[in-house]
């Protein structure tokens, strides 16, 4: 694919090419209807405009029952990503899939998760969990619990990407002091992950939890520099970044041990 903006590969050719993915399993979709829509209703829209077009469009044209298209959806999801990188560029026609889950999920709570990991093994699904968190925290935590010992890396992943208060392109989660420390446990969990994709987000969940609960991470990350192994100086390192750019000297003083 030639490059351009990730918000215009959300046009015509993807439309065709979902259109395409749900005919081989479902009679339900009508081609002119679904690919005219899509294709009129994205010009001059931004990204994520662009793809809650799609996710509308699995909405009307496949039936407003959740469930039902749920389950079509979960058929053309095609192979796992078995790397930890490339889910935009080889799987972004997932993030539809994602975003219809985000907004039309949220009364189906075990479907919703279920078809959540479907897609985070592909793409992400570190966006549409978000709802989910926000609504039954409680149980979002007891799925987490799980997650962090799960054989895929992107559903480790998952366990804390979707759980940081200040994801990128996402609405900031505003966690009480008890979710901040269940994040905290979360992370202390996956501290040692052997993925980097992993690695990377725990670091930068650290880096914002460093934001919203300065002393309970502080004294996390102290723990985490005695006897860490490679990996996890690596997360430390990248998890004190702005502490370090601060000269925060309890910072610089774990910098320079590891």
């Amino acid at each position: 694919m030639a490059y351009k903006k990730l918000k215009y590969w959300f046009d015509e050719e993807l439309a065709i090419l979902l259109y395409n993915k749900l005919a081989r399993v479902t009679p339900l979709v009508k081609k002119t209807n679904f690919v005219t829509y899509i294709t009129s209703a994205v010009e001059g829209l931004e990204l994520k405009d662009r793809i809650a077009v799609f996710a509308d469009a699995f909405h009307n044209d496949l039936g407003q029952d959740y469930l039902s298209v749920i389950k079509i959806l979960n058929q053309i999801v095609g192979p796992e990503n078995p790397q930890g990188i490339d889910m935009f560029k080889e799987f972004y026609w997932l993030m539809p899939h994602a975003n219809y889950i985000e907004r039309y999920g949220l009364d189906h709570l075990e479907a919703s998760i279920e078809s959540m990991l479907l897609v985070t093994k592909r793409n992400t699904a570190e966006y549409c969990i978000r709802p989910y968190i926000e609504r039954f925290s409680d149980k979002m935590y007891e799925y987490t619990k799980s997650w962090v010992d799960d054989k895929n890396q992107h559903v480790r992943r998952l366990a804390s990407e979707g759980f940081r208060p200040r994801l990128p392109w996402a609405k900031k989660l505003t966690l009480t002091e008890k979710q901040i420390n269940l994040n905290l446990e979360i992370l202390d969990h996956l501290k040692d992950d052997k993925s980097k994709y992993v690695q990377k987000s725990v670091a930068n969940h650290m880096n914002d939890l460093l934001k919203e609960m300065p002393s309970q991470s502080k004294e996390l990350l102290i723990q985490w520099s005695k006897k860490p192994s490679e990996s996890r100086k690596w997360v430390l390192k990248q998890a004190l970044r702005n502490e370090i750019k601060k000269e925060s000297k309890w910072a610089m003083d774990i910098a320079h041990a590891l």
